[in-house]
């Protein structure tokens, strides 16, 4: 029978940073009735299966009255294989108009499998060679650092800051990746309720850090997945992209969290042009939808057309097809942080801090915290959440946990938070 050695095959397989995900679903799998505060999933009690018939209904509706589509090319559009840029490119660019006042020609956005291929795309076509990095606003995402790993593109960690980046601190990284021989490609980040702080940039921060990746040339790899879903109401602030007028700035976005999950729909905005030998040949999503057709082919347009009918139905506004979603959300964040003042004194051992939005929160204890610890507080107290070691580099503990608190309702979050209480108190008396 013929074996293979696991050192034979890439490198990232071994890697704590592609086994989070794994981790995190193995223990919620093992332990059946412990609470989770791990998943960063949107609510789920609002789905409604005649939903799905409902917006495909409606994208069917607008492929025949508004793109004038005959009924054998509508078929052809859901059942085929399907443009490889997508087929809701324009719901996408009016979406982004309605909700972002984000601007951009529709042939400068590819419709992705999630958020997570868009990134691997974004990667793929920067990463030329062994000098190519990336940098990364640490603590980070470890869906991005795993793409990176995957194509051995070197991750330089730039740290948070309260604002959201240190911006001294991205300009020692920049330097130092230039004495070391490497080109630094692009900084990823997320500016709103960042996966896993929650923290945000404001705009003074925005409008900076614009200013220096115009200067320094540096594209910026802006990952949009919790923007719409703000703590408070009023005014929002605008994306980086929304500000950009030198087109510095990649926008993933994604409907996992504000569609639905289950369909896998994501995108990119790619609108930077292209040239060679001096002349434009088109935007880098051109170039992107090359290295799709090569990867995934194209994203369902089955997929697409629910998300597109949801769209529809809501006057192209995520915004609006969320009212609910973000008054659950809102009232789950108050809900923790109130639930974490009753069980710890200010000043204490424990603390946490207050983001804006999001579905994040992060909780720092006095011991440390691994994976080992999250197995001991599954199995003897009930209660899952996700280690912060896991989106930094080479670290292997820290003294941090993330809450996630969009998924809970309000009776499972007190219950959660009671078994927290237990198992930090148990492990704070553990030598």
């Amino acid at each position: 029978m013929l074996e293979l050695p696991l050192e034979t095959l890439h490198g990232a397989l071994v890697d704590p940073v592609l086994l989070s995900m794994n981790l995190l679903n193995d223990i919620a799998t093992h332990h059946p009735n412990a609470i989770s505060f791990a998943a960063g999933r949107p609510f789920e009690e609002l789905f409604q299966v005649n939903q799905l018939h409902e917006y495909l209904d409606a994208f069917v509706a607008y492929l025949s009255n508004d793109l004038g589509q005959n009924a054998a090319q509508v078929r052809r559009t859901l059942f085929q294989y399907g443009r490889t840029k997508g087929v809701m490119h324009h719901l996408v660019a009016k979406y982004l108009e309605v909700d972002e006042g984000i601007r951009v020609d529709p042939e400068s956005i590819v419709v992705t499998v999630g958020a997570q291929e868009a990134m691997f795309l974004v990667l793929r076509a920067l990463r030329t060679d062994e000098r190519d990095a990336v940098l990364a606003v640490m603590p980070a995402y470890f869906g991005l650092t795993g793409a990176a790993r995957l194509l051995d593109m070197p991750v330089v960690p730039v740290a948070s800051g309260p604002t959201g980046i240190d911006l001294d601190d991205l300009g020692r990284q920049l330097t130092a990746t230039r004495k070391r021989g490497l080109r630094t490609r692009a900084l990823y980040l997320v500016p709103d309720f960042s996966n896993p702080t929650g923290v945000s940039l404001d705009l003074t921060t925005r409008r900076r850090l614009l200013d220096i990746a115009a200067e320094h040339e540096l594209l910026l790899i802006e990952d949009d997945a919790y923007g719409l879903f703000h703590a408070a109401p009023g005014e929002r602030t605008p994306t980086l992209k929304a500000l950009d007028t030198e087109r510095v700035v990649l926008h993933i976005g994604s409907f996992a969290k504000t569609g639905l999950p289950g369909a896998r729909v994501g995108f990119v905005v790619a609108d930077q042009p292209v040239t060679r030998q001096g002349a434009v040949v088109g935007p880098l999503a051109d170039q992107l939808s090359l290295i799709k057709s090569n990867v995934t082919l194209n994203t369902s347009p089955v997929a697409q057309a629910i998300v597109g009918g949801k769209l529809l139905r809501n006057g192209h506004s995520m915004l609006a097809a969320n009212k609910r979603e973000i008054e659950i959300y809102r009232r789950n964040l108050q809900q923790v942080l109130s639930g974490l003042a009753r069980r710890f004194p200010a000043g204490g051992p424990v603390s946490w801090n207050t983001p804006g939005g999001g579905f994040f929160i992060v909780v720092t204890v006095p011991f440390p915290v691994d994976d080992k610890s999250l197995e001991r507080s599954a199995r003897e107290h009930g209660v899952i959440w996700t280690p912060m070691h896991h989106f930094y580099a080479n670290l292997d503990h820290s003294q941090q946990l993330r809450l996630s608190f969009s998924l809970l309702t309000p009776e499972l979050i007190d219950e959660g938070l009671e078994r927290l209480a237990g198992f930090i108190a148990a492990e704070s008396k553990l030598p």
